[in-house]
C-alpha cells in the first residue's frame, strides 16, 4: 500500500560475519542456506490450500483493528476474493486513497487508509531494526562505483563479495514477492477487476512475502525488534499462516478462505524457487483465468 521512503545510503554498513575472510565467508553462506529454508517455510505458506483457521484469523485482524484505535468488525467469511464483492461494493479503492493522500479531507479517514499507515510504518521500524542497511530503505549500490549490485545466484554473489544483507534481500524479500505477490495475489487481482475496480483489501497468506523477510532476518540473528514491533509482526504473520484476502471496513470484515486448489510453475530463469501460479480453484468453485495473464 504505503511503501517507505528510501534512504540514499548504500547497504554496506558493516555486520558481523561480513568481511573477506574465510570463516566469514563459510558464515555467510551457512545463513544463506538457513534463509532459503525460512523462504520456502514462508513460500509453502503463501501457497496452502489448508482450510483457514478462522479464530487465530479474527484475533489477528482484531489485534490489527485495536492498534488503530478501531473496535472488533463483524466478520464475514466468504469461499473465494469473487463472493466477497458484493459485501465490499463502494469500500474505498487504492486510487480513492492515494487521492486523500494528496488532498486530505476533514473528518475521520476511511479506516483501510489507517491501516495502510500502520503496515507502512512497522515495515520501517522493522527495517531500522536490521543489523546491516536494510535494502528495503536503501539505494542497493556498490560503493567505489555506486553501481547496483548485480543480479546473481546467490552462492555466487556471496563469493564476489557482496554484502549479505543484500543477497538476503534478493533471495527472500524479492523472491517471495515474486512469487505470492507477481505471481500470485496480483494475477487473480486482475482477474477480479475486469469488472471495474477491486476496493483495497489484505492478501493474508501472500503477505508472505514481506512477513516472511522480517522473521528471517529475525531467526537468523540479523535483525532485533523491540516488543511491540515484534508484536505487531506476530498478528500479520499469524494472518499469513492462516487465511486469505480480507477487506477491512468499519463494522464489517470480510474474509476469504484459503483456495481448495493451486497449481504454480517455475518462473523461467530464476535463481531463488520463484514460482507463478498456472491454476487456482476457490472452495466456491471460482477459477480466475490467470494463465491468460501476463507473468
Amino acid at each position: 500500500m504505503i511503501a517507505p521512503a528510501q534512504r540514499n545510503d548504500a547497504a554496506t554498513r558493516p555486520v558481523a560475519p561480513f568481511g573477506p575472510s574465510n570463516i566469514a565467508s563459510s558464515s555467510n553462506h551457512g545463513l544463506w542456506l538457513k534463509a532459503a529454508q525460512i523462504r520456502q517455510e514462508w513460500l509453502a505458506q503463501g501457497l496452502s490450500t489448508a482450510p483457514a483457521d478462522r479464530t487465530a484469523a479474527e484475533s489477528g485482524i482484531a489485534a490489527i483493528y485495536a492498534r488503530i484505535g478501531r473496535r472488533r468488525p463483524e466478520f464475514v467469511w466468504v469461499d473465494s476474493p469473487h463472493k466477497a464483492l458484493p459485501i465490499v461494493d463502494g469500500w474505498p479503492t487504492l486510487d480513492q486513497l492515494y487521492r486523500l493522500i494528496r488532498d486530505p479531507r476533514p473528518g475521520r479517514p476511511p479506516l483501510a487508509s489507517d491501516l495502510a499507515a500502520s503496515a507502512a510504518a512497522l515495515r520501517g521500524r522493522l527495517s531500522d531494526g536490521v543489523a546491516h542497511a536494510d535494502p528495503e530503505l536503501t539505494s542497493v549500490r556498490q560503493a567505489k562505483t555506486n553501481k547496483p549490485w548485480p543480479d546473481l545466484p546467490p552462492r555466487d554473489a556471496l563469493d564476489r563479495g557482496q554484502p549479505l544483507g543484500v543477497v538476503l534481500h534478493r533471495a527472500v524479500r524479492v523472491a517471495l514477492h515474486r512469487s505470492l505477490a507477481i505471481g500470485f495475489s496480483l494475477r487473480v487481482r486482475s482477474a477480479l477487476a475486469r469488472d471495474g475496480e477491486v476496493p483495497v483489501c489484505w492478501y493474508g497468506q501472500q503477505e508472505a512475502f514481506w512477513v516472511g523477510y522480517y522473521d528471517g532476518l529475525r531467526r537468523l540473528g540479523l535483525a532485533d525488534y523491540g516488543r511491540d514491533d515484534r508484536d505487531h509482526l506476530g498478528e500479520w504473520a499469524a494472518l499469513a499462516r492462516s487465511c486469505g484476502w480480507w477487506w477491512p471496513g468499519d463494522e464489517v470484515c470480510a474474509v476469504v478462505e484459503r483456495p481448495a486448489v493451486v497449481r504454480t510453475e517455475p518462473v523461467p530463469g530464476a535463481w531463488h524457487d520463484e514460482v507463478r501460479l498456472r491454476a487456482v480453484e476457490f472452495r466456491d468453485g471460482w477459477r480466475p483465468a490467470v494463465s491468460t495473464l501476463s507473468p
